[in-house]
């Protein structure tokens, strides 16, 4: 009987990590995919950005003269933040994401 006993729990723990590793591979492809898409923003002109996203939701101005763009969204309460780093040339040259899928 506690062999039986030990032998469904171990099944159960063996399931439960599989499933945490599923999820883990969906958050990954998930910002991977997040990452390929703003990647393609890398040396635009922040015209180009604006006419997609629209007027950022507030501007940052960085001490190296550059400035941030930052854009959030909401979906199902969670709020995803994207920034996007705009050089004194109207150039973007970084981004950054969390919590957007």
């Amino acid at each position: 009987m506690k062999k039986l006993l030990f032998a469904i729990l171990y099944t159960l723990l063996i399931i439960s990590l599989g499933g945490c590793k599923t999820v883990s591979k969906k958050i990954e492809d998930t910002t991977e995919k997040e990452k390929q898409k703003l990647s393609k923003w890398l040396n635009k002109p922040e015209e180009d950005l604006k006419s997609f996203y629209g007027q950022p939701d507030k501007v940052e101005f960085l001490k190296t003269r550059n400035r941030n763009y930052v854009y959030i969204t909401e979906k199902y309460k969670i709020k995803c933040e994207r920034k996007f780093e705009v050089n004194p040339r109207n150039i973007v040259v970084g981004f950054s994401s969390k919590n957007c899928f």
